[in-house]
Order: C-alpha cells, then sequence, then structure tokens
C-alpha cells in the first residue's frame, strides 16, 4: 500500500464531466436571462396599465356636503346661470329650463333627485351639462370643483354606506370618499326626461 497524500486529479476539461459543468452553467445563464426578459417585460405591462388606469378624467363637484364627480367625456359645458324659469307640471327634481348657447335645456336638481339634504345656494346657480347622443340636460349644483384624472382602479363598486342614493346612477366610491355617478344611466332614465313639448 503506497504511504502519503494521494496525489490530486486534474480534471480534463474535455471530459464528460466537464461538458456537463459547462452545459449545467450555460443552461443557468439562459433561464436568468429568460426571467430577466420576462421581468422586464412585466414591469413594462404594469407601468402602461397603470398609465391606462390614469387616464379616467372626471369632473368633481359638490352637493350638499359631499363631493361628487361624473366622467368629463359626457360633459359638454359647465355655467353659471342667473335665472332658472319653473316648468309646470313637472317633478319636484326638475328645477326649470336655461338657455345655453342658445338651446333651451331642462335643469335637474340632483339633490331632490337623490333626496340629499338641501344646502343654501350662494350667488348664482351653477349647472353642468351632460350629453350622450341626442340626450342633453343640465345638473344644478352647488359648486364646480373642477376637472382632474383620478385611477380607474380607485373607484370602488360597494356602497354599503350609501344606501340613500339609487345605486343604479353610481359607478362607485374612491379611496377618498369621492362619489361617482354613472352619466349614462342618468342620461338614458326615462323618468328624467323632460317632454319637449313642455320645454317649447
Amino acid at each position: 500500500m503506497a504511504s502519503g497524500n494521494s496525489p490530486q486529479l486534474e480534471q480534463n476539461p474535455h471530459s464528460p464531466r466537464a461538458t456537463v459543468d459547462s452545459l449545467e452553467v450555460s443552461s443557468k445563464e439562459k433561464i436568468q436571462q429568460i426571467l430577466q426578459a420576462r421581468a422586464l417585460a412585466l414591469a413594462q405591462e404594469l407601468s402602461a396599465q397603470e398609465v391606462r388606469n390614469e387616464d379616467v378624467e372626471i369632473v368633481e363637484f359638490i352637493l350638499g356636503c359631499e363631493r361628487y364627480a361624473l366622467e368629463s367625456c359626457y360633459v359638454i359645458q359647465v355655467a353659471e346661470v342667473e335665472d332658472i324659469t319653473p316648468l309646470p307640471c313637472t317633478p319636484g327634481f326638475i328645477r326649470g329650463i336655461v338657455t345655453l348657447r342658445g338651446e333651451i335645456l331642462p335643469v335637474i336638481d340632483l339633490k331632490k333627485f337623490f333626496e340629499v339634504p338641501e344646502k343654501e345656494l350662494g350667488g348664482r346657480n351653477k349647472v353642468i351639462v351632460l350629453q350622450s347622443g341626442k340626450m342633453t340636460f343640465s345638473i344644478l349644483v352647488d359648486e364646480v370643483l373642477g376637472a382632474r384624472f383620478i385611477l380607474a382602479t380607485d373607484i370602488q363598486s360597494s356602497l354599503p354606506t350609501l344606501m340613500d342614493i339609487r345605486k343604479k346612477y353610481l359607478k362607485g366610491i374612491t379611496s377618498e370618499r369621492l362619489v361617482v355617478l354613472d352619466a349614462e344611466n342618468l342620461l338614458m332614465d326615462e323618468s328624467i326626461v323632460v317632454d319637449e313639448q313642455v320645454v317649447e
């Protein structure tokens, strides 16, 4: 039996084991590259999704003590008017009519329609004109705060604390307690439509 330390065997770079090790390293590098590419693609997709989510412009206003909003794509005008002419034989939430841009429009009092507590209006009446297809009317508000963008994902459909407002006309509420109304349903509601003969 030979004595002393056994000599260390040097691995032949051309041996089968060396080839396997080389393939394993190469495979790991490729997997790492694939994972990095997927992570980059996912980050770009999430970034694009975030941009799309931000692309929701709303017009914000006040009714009573609460803040409300409508998608700006339905808003064609915001105006202050001095006089609203009452209309006989119409529901209580029909405040009357106004003339804007040479067109006679009905004015819907959303506070009465939604049974929101009344607040004394100061100064001139403020109206927001809505339009979808051939339907156009104005809504009376206490104050218009302006237009801005919000995240679509921030609009939550669960409204347990807003049972006093009919859910049919609600898109949702944001984390900052902004109530987003469904302008399309408002404009399509036959109970709000004022007969043209009455307006004329």
